[in-house]
């Protein structure tokens, strides 16, 4: 084919973009899942008609959305200022007219969250749907990253460890977690010194935490003994799982929520080594990317996890 007719073919494309949201909608799966190949599945496309779309935007526009990279695609300033102008309207006309048939298949859900929180109350909770159809893709990330990801349309849903600041995604509180201080019964002495002399009873404890700035510890800290907990864990691991395992094992002590550490409470493996007052809580939040629910997958999946949510 002849460069002028391509080019005019391009034209044509182009002046159709005015009108045809589904080339929005392209755009938007483009701009959210970091590539022209992966967006193809989410909008029912193959990757030659992703770029083809795409091609015929930048030039209605008159300016590159985004560069190709060997792995994925980069948004271009202009492709910032469009998701920003076109992806909630759009997202708030596709879930308003209930159209995900209308612009993309039905697909799996994307949940996040932090390991612990995916294996003890997402999954158990959503089993059943598993087993009526609904597919499911979780992936382990802290609430922070998880946050930032939801951004750029990895996730669909994150059940997080707090609630977002700004306007940009919905947050609903889904339950109360209460933090506890605990350690082997092969420390139970620390207990009783720890009623006499306060959290000092605890230096030469081996502290266990899941991250070096000891985010639940220096906030149990604060509200427990309104002190500021100022020292280095004797041993990091990659997550509340890990950590629990090692103070079962004897290796020192930490914070858990109770209801990660329950059974093994119950049963004597583990102590409570102080019963305040009131113990530290913590919300979690179902937090929602704008848009994810035109898919009636994910309506079922918000519902039953906020359904569960009243038994945790």
């Amino acid at each position: 084919m002849s460069r002028p007719r391509q080019y005019a073919r391009d034209v044509d494309t182009a002046a159709s973009a005015r009108t045809d949201l589904n080339l929005i909608k392209t755009f938007l799966e483009v701009y959210r899942a970091g590539s022209f190949t992966a967006a193809g599945p989410r909008v029912g496309l193959s990757q030659p008609t992703v770029t083809a779309q795409i091609r015929a935007l930048e030039l209605h526009f008159g300016h590159e959305l985004f560069r190709r990279l060997p792995r994925g695609a980069e948004p271009t300033q202009h492709a910032h200022r469009l998701a920003s102008k076109a992806g909630r309207a759009l997202d708030d006309l596709v879930a308003a007219v209930g159209s995900s048939d209308a612009f993309s298949p039905p697909s799996p859900v994307r949940i996040a969250g932090p390991s612990e929180l995916l294996c003890t109350r997402v999954l158990p909770a959503l089993a059943s749907l598993v087993a009526e159809g609904v597919e499911l893709r979780l992936a382990q990330v802290q609430t922070d990253d998880a946050l930032e990801e939801m951004r750029i349309g990895r996730h669909d849903m994150i059940v997080a460890t707090r609630r977002p600041r700004g306007r940009a995604v919905a947050a609903t509180p889904l339950a109360d977690e209460e933090y506890v201080l605990v350690a082997s019964p092969l420390w139970w002495g620390t207990r009783e010194l720890l009623a006499v002399n306060g959290p000092s009873a605890l230096r030469e404890t081996p502290l266990i935490a899941f991250a070096d700035d000891l985010p639940i510890l220096r906030r149990y800290w604060r509200e427990v003994f309104s002190k500021r907990l100022d020292r280095s864990p004797a041993v990091t691991v990659p997550n509340l799982y890990a950590v629990l395992s090692a103070v079962v094992a004897g290796a020192g002590f930490s914070v858990l929520p109770r209801s990660l550490c329950r059974d093994q409470l119950h049963d004597g493996r583990l102590v409570v080594l102080v019963e305040p007052a009131e113990a530290p809580l913590n919300t979690l939040f179902l937090v929602e990317r704008p848009g994810a629910l035109a898919n009636p997958s994910t309506v079922r999946v918000r519902e039953r996890l906020i359904e569960a949510a009243r038994d945790w």
